[in-house]
Formats: structure tokens, C-alpha cells, sequence
């Protein structure tokens, strides 16, 4: 993946540095940026192979979550604590829509077509965030 200098949000471009690539398993990489002059968020831009799914996670901390899609048909699943469930469905369009996912619920993405979505972590992601969880 070209590594980017600006990440446009809500029609504004945001400069961003680039820090590494990650390989999260077999068909999901991540390219791992800070947003220049704001320490309190960072961002992923996650690329996922079609027919392969995002780890199965519970989010235990972070004070917001926003999954972004770019570019790919998917569908991204959001369980809540109770158990209830809605799956967001992602044919290839605009890449425009945003869903904020809370603590205590579990996400997955899993790509129909080649997948690009981005996940802004506030404040920055670190280890415990995400927990994996069997599928």
C-alpha cells in the first residue's frame, strides 16, 4: 500500500505521518499513522483480502472507536454486550459512511471484494485495547 501524507475527513485533508506496517493475519494488513499536531487520536488504514475476515474483537477500552469504509464491498458486523447484533453491509460505494463502536461491543469485518477501512482510536491505540476473541 502507498504510504499517504494526508488522510481527508469530513471534506477537511489532516496531514498524517506514517510510523509502520502491521500483518494482523493471513489476508488483513495495517498501516499505522498520527495525525501531525494531534496526539489524542491515531489511524489505522486497514487493507483486507477478499474472502478473508478481520479478527473477531471486543473493544475493552478507548474513549471512541470510529470505523470508516474506503473502497471494497464488505460487511462489518458490531455485537453489543447483550448480544444483540446489526451488520452494517458495504457494497463498493462512496466510502463515506462512519460507525462509532463503544466499549464492551465486538466488530468484524469481513471483505466480499478487496477491503480498505480506516480506524481512528482515541485516545491512540495501545495493547489491551482490543481484545480477540474465538470465532
Amino acid at each position: 500500500m502507498t504510504q499517504l501524507t494526508t488522510f481527508s475527513r469530513n471534506s477537511i485533508d489532516l496531514p498524517i505521518t506514517f510510523i509502520e506496517n502491521q500483518i494482523i493475519k493471513e489476508g488483513v494488513t495495517c498501516d499505522i499513522y498520527t495525525f501531525d499536531n494531534d496526539s489524542s487520536r491515531d489511524l489505522a488504514i486497514v487493507s483486507v483480502t477478499k474472502g478473508f475476515k478481520t479478527p473477531l474483537q471486543k473493544i475493552l477500552s478507548g474513549t471512541e472507536t470510529i470505523e470508516g469504509h474506503v473502497s471494497g464491498a464488505a460487511n462489518l458486523k458490531i455485537i453489543a454486550p447483550d448480544g444483540t447484533g446489526i451488520v452494517y453491509d458495504f457494497p463498493n460505494n462512496d466510502g463515506s459512511t462512519e460507525i462509532k463502536v463503544a466499549v464492551g461491543e465486538t466488530m468484524q469485518w469481513e471483505a466480499e471484494s478487496d477491503l480498505m477501512f480506516y480506524e481512528i482510536c482515541t485516545p491512540p491505540y495501545e495493547d489491551g485495547r482490543f481484545q480477540n476473541l474465538p470465532e
